[in-house]
């Protein structure tokens, strides 16, 4: 397949706008592959809080993070991310966790070995991915970019039910405030902040079903 017959379709926005659900909607409809790629700097989180990795912004701190990441291999198995080989679906979805992730992804050594993951598997075959900076940064050459946003409490309350159905104790107290916290660090990190792209189509989800969200996004692929 040439690189112009492959399609990737960039879904960014705020953490609980609904990106990861609809982004593998829209991709088992369409017949191409899912990246979630916010599942892979959650799987990045995930490692370097059990290593103990420092969170500070010093030379020595980046040193240790590059080390780690030296060592790291994160992939997608039928829309399972594997972390070194291990599937860590079910171990990144807590608040400790999304925080961890959005620290770490402040660094340029950590999105840099991200970025050239998803780089080289949107390359490789057609996709959908959804993230922070997908049509910005990622994939510029994108066809299609989307930009779903919610208010923070809509999105507070839909990651309580998520995890309250994986049988997790969890307050929606708790989660708003790291929605918020998420929300800041990812619009103020000065690598690559969250960003609409000038050229992305903004959907505001607060009062969507998924299906209505879903069918948006197809009808403006199908319009094309």
């Amino acid at each position: 397949m040439s690189d112009k017959e492959i399609l990737r379709i960039a879904i960014d926005g705020p953490s609980g706008a609904g990106k990861s659900t609809i982004a593998k909607i829209v991709a088992e409809r369409m017949g191409i592959d899912y990246i979630d790629t916010g599942a892979m700097y959650r799987a990045i989180g995930l490692k370097m809080v059990n290593e103990g990795v420092s969170r500070e912004d010093t030379e020595e701190a980046a040193s240790e993070r590059q080390k780690v990441l030296d060592r790291t291999e994160i992939d997608f198995d039928n829309g399972v991310i594997t972390l070194d080989g291990e599937d860590v679906g079910g171990k990144i979805r807590t608040p400790e966790i999304s925080i961890a992730a959005s620290d770490y992804s402040r660094f340029p050594e950590v999105r840099s070995k991200l970025v050239a993951i998803q780089r080289e598997i949107g390359h490789r075959k057609s996709v959908v991915m959804d993230g922070r900076d997908i049509g910005t940064n990622v994939f510029t050459d994108a066809q299609y970019k989307f930009f779903l946003t919610a208010t923070p409490e809509e999105r507070a309350s839909r990651r309580v039910k998520e995890l309250q159905e994986k049988g997790e104790d969890v307050s929606y107290e708790a989660t708003l405030e790291d929605i918020r916290k998420r929300d800041y660090n990812d619009t103020h990190r000065k690598l690559n902040p969250l960003a609409k792209a000038d050229d992305a189509i903004e959907i505001d989800t607060t009062d969507m079903t998924i299906e209505e969200v879903a069918s948006a996004i197809l009808d403006k692929i199908d319009q094309n």
